[in-house]
């Protein structure tokens, strides 16, 4: 172990967040998995769903494990060869994904031989922030024309983008805000990039106005759930996604300040997507709101030192790629825990 330790490169504190972070992780799972194992699959097995999460866990920890003893610098070349793989793999879960959780939308693929399935957007965000980083890097200190950037960099965004969307709106508009503040830190002129904004805009209505042309699409089948979540946000009008707000705000007030204690929570016999996209509010009707600041702190202190990483780095793509990589995935959080709040719309994002 104190061999493991010293061969560990980076920022040791973000080590030891991404540490607690997972070890932390293992009672809410473990907890909220109860609704899947005796309501959702009626095995009654939540040990299958712990198991399944130390192996998720496992394998992410030596990918991130060797992935960080790569040098940075040989990612850039990567990044170019990965986006017309990530675009086969988007087409092909649009078009033969698997659907997880009774939604009405393909985002997974399934791993032959070994049984998992990973989310395909996932590694396309990934691989584009590189891809942004690269050619922002690659082009400094030297002007960037408008014509030779939207050929260059926002063609294969947008492509990638499209590729994304018809799936997961929420997904889709995260990555396109980190781009583009991801753009705004690389120095992309303001002027083009307001522009680009602009036409993002102009693209998700059109995506918006041909649904409303082929509302029987396959492509368009996730248009209604996006409308009826922004309605149910903005509107008393009940829905599904409204029962699951009301839980997760009962499950945030039943927890007080010091939560009913782990495994005690009762909403999470009731919220359908207890284990996923409304797992803060079991986390704080369990532990609290000691709890739930502890994890909103963690993830602010995750991001100063992602600042400070970005900061120390010697080269503008190593700094771009912290915030391309890091920002990101602090954002997500921060965007999980709003939806459990009701101080934003539900979108599907994890913890």
């Amino acid at each position: 172990m104190k061999e493991l330790v010293n061969n560990l490169k980076g920022d040791r504190v973000i080590w030891a967040f991404v540490a607690l972070l997972c070890l932390f992780s293992f009672m809410p799972v473990f907890s909220a998995s109860s609704n899947l194992a005796y309501i959702g699959q009626g095995t009654g097995n939540t040990i299958s769903y712990l198991l399944k999460h130390l192996a998720h866990i496992f394998i992410g920890l030596v990918m991130i494990y060797w992935v960080h003893k790569v040098p940075f610098h040989y990612y850039r070349g990567l990044s170019k060869i990965g986006l017309p793989i990530v675009w086969l793999l988007l087409g092909y879960t649009l078009l033969k994904g698997t659907v997880i959780a009774g939604a009405n939308a393909s985002r997974w693929i399934q791993v032959p031989f070994i049984g998992i399935s990973f989310q395909t957007s996932t590694l396309a965000a990934l691989v584009l922030f590189v891809f942004v980083a690269r050619y922002l890097s690659k082009k400094n200190p030297e002007p960037i024309t408008f014509q030779s950037s939207f050929i260059e960099l926002w063609i294969p965004v947008f492509i990638t983008l499209g590729l994304i969307l018809p799936a997961n709106f929420s997904t889709t508009a995260l990555i396109f805000s980190m781009i583009v503040m991801l753009t705004f830190v690389g120095k992309y002129p303001l002027k083009y990039l307001g522009f680009i904004i602009g036409t993002g805009i102009v693209a998700l209505l059109l995506f918006y106005g041909m649904s409303k042309v082929f509302p029987d699409a396959n492509m368009f089948s996730r248009v209604n759930t996006w409308e009826s979540r922004i309605e149910n946000f903005t509107t008393d009008k009940p829905n599904e996604d409204d029962y699951q707000i009301e839980k997760a705000k009962i499950a945030i007030a039943s927890g007080g300040i010091y939560g009913l204690g782990p495994g005690k929570s009762v909403q999470k016999h009731f919220l359908p997507q207890s284990s996923s996209d409304f797992i803060y509010a079991i986390i704080v009707e369990e532990w609290g709101l000691i709890g739930g600041f502890g994890i909103l702190l963690l993830y602010l202190l995750l991001f100063f030192r992602f600042v400070i990483a970005a900061h120390k780095a010697n080269s503008l793509f190593g700094k771009l790629l912290v915030v391309g990589l890091g920002f990101p995935m602090i954002f997500q959080a921060m965007i999980n825990m709003a939806v459990a709040v009701e101080l934003l719309p539900v979108t599907g994002q994890t913890l």
